[in-house]
């Protein structure tokens, strides 16, 4: 009995720890809400960009606003340390976090320039930064698009269609 206990105890320190895991080092971006750092991918928790192949339109233009929102994150990370605070792993085996650099939380940063929206099906944590973008008309928000779960369901290979 006592060594189940003991399992069981031990099972939940490395559960904990795991939960709070911070990752730290410099970021290459994926795309604009995915990174990767030594070697672990890390998907940005709460929030969600358009495709790297997806096409929004701006005054009748269309442009790739995905490779727009990944240009974006590229510049904020340049060569500093990013620090994710690990929150979960997805089904991809991604680890889902909130990421900063600075100090600063890039995953709010992203949503608040208007290249990502937020993700409510898993948060309401960046709503606020999502209506300030919208309001302000910066990012995707200066012109149409479709929401990137939406273009996802129409377009399961990835390819590039008017918005």
């Amino acid at each position: 009995m006592r060594r189940l206990i003991f399992l069981l105890v031990v099972l939940f320190v490395i559960s904990a720890h795991e939960a709070v895991a911070e990752i730290a080092g410099r970021g290459s971006v994926i795309d604009g809400d995915t990174i990767e750092i030594r070697g672990e991918r890390i998907r940005l928790y709460g929030i969600d960009t358009p495709e790297s192949s997806q096409l929004c339109d701006l005054d009748g233009q269309r442009y790739r606003c995905g490779q727009q929102a990944a240009l974006a994150l590229a510049d904020k990370l340049g060569e500093k340390t990013v620090r994710c605070a690990a929150k979960d792993v997805d089904r991809y085996g991604r680890t889902v976090a909130v990421c900063f650099v600075g100090g600063e939380d890039i995953n709010r940063w992203m949503t608040f320039q208007g290249w990502a929206l937020a993700y409510r099906k898993y948060s309401l944590d960046y709503v606020d930064a999502e209506d300030e973008a919208r309001v302000a008309g910066r990012g995707i928000w200066r012109g149409a698009f479709e929401p990137p779960w939406e273009w996802r369901k129409e377009h399961p290979r990835g390819g590039a269609t008017r918005p």
